[in-house]
């Protein structure tokens, strides 16, 4: 038989897009610029130290008065709106929804297999993995956000329709290292989330978890979901910051990163993603899991 997709959840298909994309907004205002900061270093080939921090973070306004030098780290912030909006409502709206078919489907399989707690938790990670493949649909808008914060010389005065029409598949680049980023990466996420609210909280009903529960599973769930997918975020964002012309294979970058700059150079910015970028993630997520289940009261 194949899978029902009809499936009647507790929240509504209106709360999960109203509370997942109130979270993508909030995350985009307070932490564009932090974003901003993690991908230029993350594309930064040379050796870093504290006298060429300001240069690689705010290129070329470096020497320019403070205010200029914020103002900076604010490329591409249409670009960003369209894209992180989207993808949070995407991403935690669809995963509960793609959860829901997996354990109308799926759940004595689940069950079978890993028993009924740890099949629980299992659903919820398979759902936000295959979310997170599914993500690569959004990979045009993340490329033009990610060009506008470390290349904007690629765009040369061309404006966003003109480049869709004329780079086409050119800003699906990379898509292969994207999936293979988001499916770990979003299994980490939902799945150490799931763990903590049932083994550490004591939650076994995730929609009733308090804010100040589903904000410790969201540092949980954010921390193994950024170490994790960290090598591979490196590469599809070096892929994805070259000029539109420029075909640079993966491998060839995996092969000359290793050579020029060693193996730890496939976690540049983890320091920073998480002690900063992490934050982002748990911000959002934690909004959207305690926004969700709100709306669900009203819509």
């Amino acid at each position: 038989m194949s899978p029902t997709l009809a499936v009647n959840g507790k929240e509504s298909g209106t709360a999960r897009i109203l509370g997942s994309g109130a979270s993508g907004v909030a995350e985009l205002l307070v932490f564009h610029p932090v974003d901003t900061i993690a991908k230029r270093l993350m594309s930064n080939k040379a050796k870093a130290s504290l006298s060429t921090l300001s240069p690689i973070i705010f290129r070329e306004y470096s020497t320019a008065p403070l205010g200029r030098k914020l103002f900076s780290l604010f490329p591409g912030l249409g670009y960003a709106a369209g894209y992180k909006v989207s993808q949070r409502i995407y991403k935690f709206g669809g995963q509960p929804w793609i959860n829901e078919v997996l354990s109308r489907n799926y759940r004595t399989s689940y069950t079978n297999m890993f028993g009924e707690r740890k099949g629980k938790m299992m659903m919820q990670a398979t759902a936000g993995s295959l979310t997170g493949i599914g993500e690569v649909v959004l990979l045009p808008l993340d490329a033009l956000k990610i060009k506008r914060q470390v290349n904007p010389n690629a765009f040369r005065g061309r404006g966003v329709v003109r480049i869709f029409m004329e780079e086409g598949t050119t800003l699906y680049r990379g898509w292969g290292w994207t999936v293979a980023r988001n499916a770990p990466g979003s299994f980490a996420l939902f799945g150490a989330s799931a763990a903590t609210k049932d083994y550490v909280l004591g939650v076994s009903d995730y929609s009733r978890a308090t804010w100040t529960q589903n904000f410790i599973a969201s540092v949980a769930g954010a921390i193994a979901s950024i170490t994790v997918a960290a090598p591979l975020d490196t590469i599809k964002t070096r892929i994805q910051n070259a000029n539109f012309e420029q075909k640079t294979r993966g491998v060839t970058i995996v092969r000359d990163l290793l050579r020029e700059e060693g193996a730890m150079a496939l976690f540049k910015g983890l320091t920073p993603k998480i002690l900063i970028v992490g934050p982002k993630l748990v911000f959002s997520y934690t909004i959207a899991q305690s926004l969700i289940p709100w709306f669900a009261n009203y819509v």
